[in-house]
């Protein structure tokens, strides 16, 4: 008998496997392999391995991730705190808090600690809500909860149910996160069964109470500080001013303090342990105004930043928004809604006029122009025709259309988007790096000199305790890092959020800080800068009209499956030509196409066809030169015995590439490379029209990677512009990686630094504009930090520094910093 649990009065007489013991005395007498009772005289050892002992103090041996939003963090010392905090819990395997994000990702050796390490981030004064393990849960909030068991009896109904996959009930939040199958109706009858009050969550609807709970609290103890500062002066006895000032700090100061000492437990310095210490001491010396008002500020400056910080964290959480969460699905001949996570594969969609597309998927009936700036940040519609892909979150403007759906609601590219700018917000950015290694070393040294200050000097009889100790807490206050700490991440995150609803997916500060660091940056020819397939520029006629020549080419081709073939088919189709009546169509390999119209024998090719036909081109030949000195390929119209035409084809370049180098130029990349396979004619034709520096002509792919290394020799930090895959081995040797057209490609997003979403360079400029805003205002924000603390320092020994203004001046810079870094935001 396996698994079999031994109480006081089961007394085991011989080995047992994957047995487990109750009493507590297990660990002193067997410690890895013993099954216990009571009576220590009749314990016997069983030789058992530890991972199939089932100890009630003992894990499980099984891992799981969890992820949390993270309320109330207002500088990345926060995140350091939670993080070692957690870290002392031996239930908790690893733990990482993503400041930028204000996520918390935990592995658990032992998932039924998790409320005990929910607990644990509160009792550090943080706000933690779990987020969905996947797209499918749904968000209710719970009503009528007084307390963490009735949230485990709503968990322990739910999951009797077949219909629920998942369910996690958070008591702190009073809200629900389940995966259900069944309906919204069945979860909040269930619910309601139990004796609690169960609504879906509004998809846009914010909890404000805690805010408005912290606001109250800030706006009390400043009446009282004032009333108290007021009275001071009047008829008020000492003792009620103090009491005030005393009520006004247990009212600002409870939370600071309590986060201050979970804080110390963890052996984590945070800006709560630093101010606590601050407000206390200068009650203990009797300075109750300095101590009220340095917890007052510190609060209100608290959650000043809270809210700022907040403005970031929604310009990506803004864009979960755009996609619609239901869907009209055609159902046979009847059009029913659902949500979207109940709409699958091959799926039918209708989506109507002013309506948002809800899912990526392919048009399979009508005809409409779609507003794709969400994803791409193009600002022109696009005009969408039977066979063209969509996006969900993209606005349908005109017509209405029936789509097909391509992908899931959790794989399309709008989901992407997001979860790569989130991972992106997550990684530290070297400056960032730097500042976060500065403020570890920087906040200890300053606490121990702070220390030395109030106890040195009055030991060698150097002015009085008193005098000291004040001093040493406007140290204490200065040591503080939160500006300086704060600089860099705010202005990444603002940045990067600019960039995502603008359709540029920066993947992380590094590559952020790269981007306004270029001088120079190489482009891809075909398909980057120009349009990546050829047209028709110039079509000459000899002996007959345009008309006909076009006619017979027609004729000639549409049947070719050569990509120039089809151009000369596109352009004539275009202009209501219509063909001949052909026959006997044959195909010259290398050399070009021959038929049979009206009994006579016509041949569309190069030069070297003709002149196997023994047909003189001398009075064409400095015609055909210049076409093909220009780049231009060169297709010749005509039978056995003349030359009827030519018809020019080229490769063109976009229209919004020249605009786009312009703008490059003007932020100032001077040195605009092209890199290209194609000869030097047409190198040469394409560079002179795009404008660019320089060019390199008939490259292999390796040979590109040799270009780039030749730029990166010369000093330049040089970027890449491709499409991601061709030119992957260019990216991946550039400074910069640059992938255009992410929209449409899974690759391009995957592989690439920074994919610019639309089809075209248009974005390019404002991502170097942007980049280098982002570079001058961390540098700004730095320097303001370090100077504003180099003054404070200064101004402490003359005794011209009070505690308020310490306290002013650290909570004042931090503010200043955010709204600086918010600037980002509205960059255009």
């Amino acid at each position: 008998m396996s698994d079999t649990c031994c109480s006081t009065e089961n007394l085991q007489t011989g080995p047992k496997k994957d047995t487990c013991c109750s009493s507590k005395e297990e660990t002193k007498a067997a410690p890895a392999s013993a099954c216990c009772s009571s009576n220590q005289e009749n314990r016997i050892p069983v030789k058992v391995e530890k991972k199939s002992t089932c100890c009630s103090n003992e894990p499980t041996g099984t891992t799981e991730k969890f992820s949390y939003r993270i309320s109330g963090m207002d500088c990345p010392s926060c995140a350091l705190t939670i993080e070692k905090g957690l870290s002392g819990m031996y239930e908790v395997e690893a733990v990482k808090v993503h400041y930028n994000s204000a996520k918390l990702d935990v592995t658990m050796k032992d998932s039924s600690a998790i409320d005990r390490m929910e607990k644990e981030v509160g009792k550090l004064g943080f706000s933690i809500e779990p987020l969905p393990k996947n797209k499918k849960a749904k968000t209710y909030v719970i009503e009528g909860m007084d307390c963490g068991s009735c949230a485990k009896s709503i968990e322990n109904h739910l999951n009797t149910i077949s219909k629920v996959q998942n369910v996690s009930v958070n008591f702190s939040t009073g809200k629900m996160k389940i995966e259900h199958e069944n309906s919204v109706e069945e979860i909040i009858s269930e619910v309601s069964k139990i004796g609690f009050k169960a609504s879906l969550e509004e998809k846009n609807k914010e909890n404000t109470v805690t805010a408005k709970k912290e606001n109250s609290y800030i706006i009390t103890s400043g009446v009282l500080i004032l009333l108290g500062f007021v009275g001071s002066y009047g008829d008020v006895t000492p003792l009620l001013t103090t009491i005030m000032y005393a009520a006004a700090m247990v009212m600002s100061g409870f939370k600071p303090v309590k986060s201050a000492f979970y804080a110390l437990k963890s052996r984590s310095l945070d800006m709560n342990v630093l101010m606590s210490a601050a407000a206390i001491g200068a009650a203990l010396i009797g300075e109750w105004l300095e101590g009220a008002t340095v917890v007052w500020l510190f609060s209100l400056g608290t959650y000043l930043q809270n809210r700022s910080i907040e403005k970031t964290r929604n310009s990506i959480r803004s864009l979960m928004d755009l996609a619609p969460s239901e869907a009209w699905v055609k159902q046979g001949t009847q059009v029913v809604k659902k949500p979207v996570e109940e709409i699958g594969i091959n799926d039918i969609l209708v989506v109507k006029p002013g309506e948002k597309i809800p899912l990526d998927g392919e048009v399979l009936q009508g005809e409409s122009s779609v507003n794709q700036a969400p994803i791409t940040g193009e600002s022109i519609p696009v005009d969408k025709l039977i066979g063209d892909l969509v996006y969900a979150g993209t606005i349908n403007e005109s017509g209405s259309l029936e789509i097909k759906v391509t992908k899931l609601v959790e794989d399309t590219t709008i989901a992407k988007i997001i979860h790569l700018v989130e991972e992106a917000q997550e990684q530290k950015a070297p400056t960032q790096a730097f500042v976060d290694r500065f403020a570890e070393i920087y906040t200890p040294i300053v606490f121990i000199l702070a220390l030395a200050v109030m106890i040195l000097p009055p030991l060698v009889g150097f002015g009085t305790l008193d005098e000291w100790l004040y001093k040493g807490l406007e140290l204490l206050v200065i040591a503080c890092p939160c500006a300086l700490v704060i600089s860099t991440p705010v202005a990444i995150v603002s940045a990067i959020g600019n960039a995502a609803k603008n359709g540029i997916l920066i993947k992380g500060g590094t590559f952020l800080e790269k981007a306004g660091s270029l001088d120079a940056i190489a482009f891809d020819k075909t398909g980057t800068l120009t349009e990546g397939k050829p047209k028709v520029t110039s079509v000459k006629t000899y002996k007959i009209p345009e008309r006909e020549l076009l006619s017979i080419a027609l004729t000639l081709e549409e049947y070719s499956s050569h990509p120039i073939a089809k151009t000369i088919v596109e352009y004539a189709t275009n202009l209501k030509i219509s063909s001949k009546q052909g026959e006997m169509f044959k195909s010259i390999v290398g050399k070009g196409v021959q038929a049979t119209i009206n009994k006579e024998v016509f041949y569309a090719g190069n030069k070297r066809l003709f002149e196997e036909l023994n047909i003189s081109l001398k009075r064409y030949e400095y015609e055909l030169q210049n076409l093909q000195s220009d780049g231009k390929t060169v297709v010749i119209i005509g039978t056995s015995k003349e030359i009827l035409g030519v018809i020019a084809v080229a490769d063109t370049i976009r229209p919004t590439t020249v605009k786009a180098l312009k703008g490059l130029k003007q932020v100032g990349v001077n040195q605009i490379v092209m890199l290209t396979g194609d000869n030097n004619g047409t190198a040469e034709r394409i560079a002179t029209e795009a404008n660019v520096s320089r060019y390199f002509a008939e490259l292999l792919p390796e040979d590109k990677v040799e270009a780039i290394k030749q730029l990166q020799k010369e000093g330049y930090t040089v970027a890449m512009v491709g499409d991601g895959i061709n030119d992957a081995p260019a990216l991946a040797t550039s400074d910069l990686g640059i992938a255009m057209g992410g929209a449409g490609t899974d690759t391009a997003m995957e592989t690439a630094d920074i994919v610019l979403m639309a089809d075209n360079l248009e974005k390019l400029p404002h991502t170097v504009k942007l980049s280098r805003k982002a570079l001058t205002i961390i540098k700004q924000n730095i320097w303001f930090s370090l100077i504003i603390k180099l003054i404070a320092l200064v101004l402490i020994f003359p005794g011209w520094l009070t505690l308020w203004m310490a306290v002013l001046s650290d909570t004042g810079a931090a503010l200043l910093v955010i709204l600086n870094a918010l600037r980002l935001l509205r960059v255009k």
